[in-house]
């Protein structure tokens, strides 16, 4: 009877250890699909116009500009 209890407690204990592990995985992929939205969307953006990085160089001060063009594929 006890040992009956105790597997019945362990079986407990390993599914709502499974169950968390359920809810974080489904909260790690709602973040990477936002995280693919957000990078999307970013891409798109730098596809349609020239963007523009303007450095200052920590060791001699001078300012390095580098300035990214994307072409933008057309879209039927």
């Amino acid at each position: 009877m006890v040992e009956d209890n105790k597997s019945n407690l362990v079986n407990q204990e390993q599914t709502l250890d499974i169950e968390h592990v359920k809810r974080r995985l489904d909260m790690l992929d709602q973040r990477l699909d936002n995280i693919d939205s957000m990078v999307t969307a970013v891409a798109e953006r730098v596809m349609s116009q020239p963007i523009t990085l303007n450095i200052t160089c920590p060791y001699c001060g001078k300012n390095i500009e580098i300035t990214i063009i994307g072409s933008e594929k057309p879209t039927a």
